[in-house]
């Protein structure tokens, strides 16, 4: 009589299965490591960013992220990196205000003008 894969117990079939799933799981862990590195970038790489206040800015920092309104008033809406709305900062026009905020990621968007990712350190 031939062996036919539908022969197999259900018991091994499900450990196989849990096999397969460890292995998978290391890669992706393994794949996420080594995504991590830092890769060096010559300095004349990307081009240079010259900073205006005509337009709305917002930037990480130390514990905190700045936001800039520029020549009119801004609306900034910070959300987790999960899409929750963190806070709402309103800021006037040519002002600067600064927000504490947990280390991690945020996606702030203003208006419906852009929205970037912000680090906080």
């Amino acid at each position: 009589m031939a062996f036919q894969e539908n022969d197999v117990p259900l018991q091994i079939e499900t450990e196989r299965r849990r096999k397969m799933k460890r292995i998978l799981y290391i890669l992706v862990c393994l794949l996420a490591v080594g995504m991590t590195q830092a890769v060096p970038v010559p300095d004349n790489f990307l081009p240079q960013r010259t900073e205006t206040t005509s337009g709305p800015i917002a930037q990480g920092a130390e514990g905190r992220i700045v936001f800039t309104a520029g020549n009119s008033d801004a609306s900034f809406n910070v959300y987790s990196i999960t899409g929750q709305l963190v806070k709402v900062v309103r800021v006037g026009a040519d002002q600067r205000v600064s927000v504490e905020f947990p280390k991690g990621f945020y996606i702030v968007r203003c208006g419906n003008q852009w929205s970037r990712k912000v680090v906080v350190r």
